[in-house]
């Protein structure tokens, strides 16, 4: 606040007029000398907002909130005074501080506002395309055809880009802008890159075009889609990345949704804009979309200012790639500590056609039936052909154990390990060492220099052992195979790489199969892999051979015991299946004695 002396705030609020600025968020009623509205800041049913335009002030006289019109942007946009303050000084085009800037920043300050006078003039060149040429009939028609009419065309300022190649060009220099301002816009390409002062011409062309605002509704970029279901061009077009417009940064639909965002205390996140528009239009209107699959950590942050204490629910295509985007999305929202849930659509549904073909309601009992994020990857994982095997129930920890690591919350993350190793079966101590594993010195911790080592994968000691033998002694290694080494090692996350090295078609000491093998490994694989080939064997390597199984098979019997344990945990477990649970806990017992009693090794 200091940064902004007391008359320039004085400015600020003496050149937005109060009604003015309240009336873009949403419509006053005039009665009398007042105007009134709902209030936007608790539920009601009978107007208790006022505005006061001869005193420039609001009151609510149901909640009380009431003020000034830098105080009224402060709590519906959730910013603090100075943020406030600096939306309504550029809204007014004041400059603050202006005695401060240096000539860059001021002509950085100047450029800025000459591109959005620009944007906001294309937006409305597009739309009137749109509404009055007849050569847009195709876009019309193929809005119509998406449930998208006139008046939502007009809320959302939709447009058409005629099929030319300098249409917005001719039109943006007859309003007056530079080519230096059209080419710093993205509207417009040149047709050779490295000859800034050549030929130029439309970006967008033959295209509908979908403006995209940042959170106060100011038009910083265009998307564009194509008309044609089998044209060769790209099915969207964007605006590049320019001095309005980071992609990473902004979400879409954003300045109409924030209210209810802020209301409903969740955040609905589509992938694309008709499906925003038409869940919006429909009713369902807290909803953005990010500007490309997954979400950034940039876009998180953004969302957390309306989401304090809310949710996320993920609403992509019901295909591997909206899986994937829910996947990717989730380390950013995580790390803004908000809480995820996936709503799933039907077998080839996007949330537009399913709500035009079922209604509203339908999408919004998918919204509501939303399964928390844990739990919808647990069970996209055990929808795998081999989860029902103890290698893919491996995988299936390794993945849990890489997105519950991403959170920050101790009891949350307890909570969840607890239910993703009873439904993995196997012990919660596995798990959190696997959880352990996964999350010791992420990326993120590293040198922003500093590559990704390619290291060797280090071994348990006694698996490294049998490893040993395996690849060195024949004997050894056709005593190993001949026992069950699949069910024993296969519930071992240490023992993965042993499993490759027995599951191999190779002979200890053929280094033609040794070589063959390596080429089917990941680099750190084949990292230890070479380091053992070049590690002298141990002497007696069937005695050795003899004692690494029984330790390995002593650890898979207490890690079958602790998640038999586990599974006892779980709340309505009949009596019938707790005591043949109990049974079998007495019989690895019984069979924990048997490989502690000394035997002689095999000859």
């Amino acid at each position: 606040m200091a940064l902004i002396p007391p008359e320039t705030i004085d400015q600020i609020i003496a050149a937005n007029d109060i009604v003015e600025v309240i009336s873009g968020y949403f419509p006053l009623k005039r009665a009398g000398g007042l105007y009134k509205a709902l209030c936007p800041f608790h539920q009601e049913r009978t107007p208790s907002f006022s505005v006061n335009a001869q005193r420039q002030i609001f009151k609510c006289f149901g909640c009380g909130a009431g003020g000034s019109v830098i105080r009224f942007v402060m709590s519906y946009e959730n910013l603090d005074f100075v943020a406030a303050a600096k939306k309504l000084a550029e809204r007014a085009g004041i400059k603050l501080l202006e005695a401060e800037m240096s000539a860059e920043d001021t002509a950085r300050f100047s450029l800025r506002r000459r591109l959005l006078a620009l944007h906001a003039e294309a937006a409305e060149f597009f739309h009137a395309q749109l509404l009055k040429k007849p050569s847009a009939q195709m876009a019309r028609d193929y809005l119509k055809g998406r449930g998208v009419g006139g008046e939502i065309a007009k809320s959302w300022k939709l447009g058409y880009a005629p099929d030319a190649w300098d249409a917005m060009r001719e039109f943006a220099r007859g309003s007056g802008f530079s080519e230096e301002e059209l080419l710093a816009s993205g509207l417009v390409k040149l047709r050779d890159e490295e000859n800034p002062h050549g030929e130029f011409y439309d970006r967008f062309r033959g295209r509908v075009m979908f403006p995209i605002c940042d959170d106060s509704g100011n038009v910083i970029a265009f998307s564009g889609r194509v008309l044609e279901a089998d044209a060769k061009a790209a099915k969207y077009v964007n605006s590049p990345e320019t001095m309005l417009f980071t992609k990473g940064a902004v979400l879409f639909g954003l300045h109409k949704s924030k209210r209810a965002i802020i209301d409903r205390r969740s955040a609905v996140v589509l992938e694309g804009q008709l499906d925003l528009i038409t869940a919006f239009e429909s009713g369902v209107q807290n909803v953005i979309a990010p500007q490309g699959t997954a979400f950034t950590e940039k876009q998180a942050r953004i969302l957390r200012r309306f989401l304090p204490d809310g949710e996320v629910v993920l609403c992509f295509d019901a295909d591997a790639a909206g899986e994937k985007a829910a996947e990717r999305s989730l380390a950013s929202l995580l790390a803004e500590n908000l809480l995820v849930r996936v709503a799933e659509m039907p077998p080839g549904e996007d949330p537009d056609s399913l709500i035009r073909g079922k209604g509203a309601e339908a999408f919004v009992a998918r919204i509501t039936s939303a399964r928390d994020f844990f739990d919808f990857q647990l069970e996209r994982l055990a929808r795998q052909p081999d989860f029902a095997s103890p290698r893919g129930k491996m995988v299936a920890a390794r993945k849990m154990a890489e997105c519950i690591g991403l959170l920050s919350d101790a009891m949350l993350r307890e909570a969840v390990m607890n239910k993703v190793s009873m439904r993995l079966e196997i012990s919660l101590a596995e798990f959190a060492r696997l959880l352990k594993l996964k999350t010791a010195r992420p990326p993120e911790e590293r040198g922003a220099t500093e590559p990704e080592a390619t290291s060797p994968i280090t071994l348990d000691p006694t698996a490294r052992l049998l490893a040993l033998v395996a690849l060195h002694d024949a004997a050894a290694r056709a005593w190993i195979l001949a026992e069950p080494w699949a069910r024993v090692f296969g519930e071992d996350p240490d023992t993965a790489l042993l499993v490759k090295i027995l599951a191999a078609d190779l002979q200890p000491g053929d280094a033609a199969s040794a070589h063959t093998f390596l080429t089917t490994l990941t680099a750190e694989e084949e990292s230890s892999v070479s380091g053992l080939l070049e590690t002298k064997p141990p002497a007696h390597p069937l005695a050795v051979a003899h004692d690494c199984w029984r330790d390995l098979e002593r650890r898979q019997i207490l890690r079958r015991t602790e998640a038999i344990k586990a599974r006892m945990r779980a709340p309505d477990l009949a009596l019938a299946d707790v005591a043949k649970m109990q049974k079998e806990v007495l019989d690895l017992q019984k069979r924990l004695l048997d490989i502690a009693r000394p035997l002689s090794p095999p000859l």
